[in-house]
């Protein structure tokens, strides 16, 4: 009987051990983020271009802040409007938070969208955001490296094309590291909680 018990707190000490084991294995992992880990990726760790200001810009310029980068264009009906209105409302939910945020707007559209057009856009959200401005020959090559979709859709005149595209944004450390992809529809709040573990994590 009592090389029973015995054996019988033996396994429940190992039950007990087992469960411990795994609870701090899970508590080592990185942070779960709502948006898409690309923690480690080997693509989009980098750009060359010109703001609407026409200031040469690269990731380093923003070192110590956390990038949100979205591609679009000013003609956009719907996607570009409502992702650039919901980098504006992370900003605020962010407090002081959020001026250690660059909001990033690349034109897949430098045919109509130009820097003087480009500067009223990004004022009309916010007046840090920043648009960049590739050439069409430099769009092709950038568009391919961060893996972003777009295509002229011919309208009724030339002129009143659309332009479909990825809708999301690319997300920066501030060591300008690539670490999420928010799909577009995320809420603000799901947003500003990633990026504030990604502000925090910066120091």
């Amino acid at each position: 009987m009592n090389k029973r018990l015995a054996l019988k707190k033996i396994a429940t000490y190992a039950l007990l051990t087992g469960a411990t084991g795994q609870f701090i294995a899970c508590s080592e992992r990185g942070p779960q983020f709502t948006a898409i880990d690309l923690t480690g990726a080997d693509y989009a760790k980098d750009f060359a271009l010109t703001d609407h200001n026409g200031q040469q810009r690269t990731l380093k310029d923003f070192s110590g802040k956390v990038v949100m980068m979205f591609f679009g264009y000013t003609q956009c009906p719907d996607v570009c409007p409502t992702s650039m209105s919901e980098m504006a409302t992370i900003r605020q939910l962010l407090g002081k938070e959020g001026e250690r945020v660059q909001c990033l707007f690349v034109t897949v559209d430098p045919e109509r969208d130009k820097p003087e057009m480009l500067k009223e856009y990004m004022q009309a959200f916010d007046p840090t955001f920043l648009a960049l401005v590739p050439t069409p020959e430099q769009l092709v090559p950038l568009a391919k490296d961060y893996k972003v979709y777009y295509k002229k859709v011919d309208g009724p005149t030339p002129t009143s094309y659309t332009m479909d595209h990825t809708a999301g944004s690319y997300v920066y450390d501030t060591q300008g590291k690539l670490r999420l992809f928010t799909r577009y529809g995320t809420k603000p709040e799901l947003t500003a909680a990633d990026v504030r573990i990604l502000l925090q994590q910066g120091g």
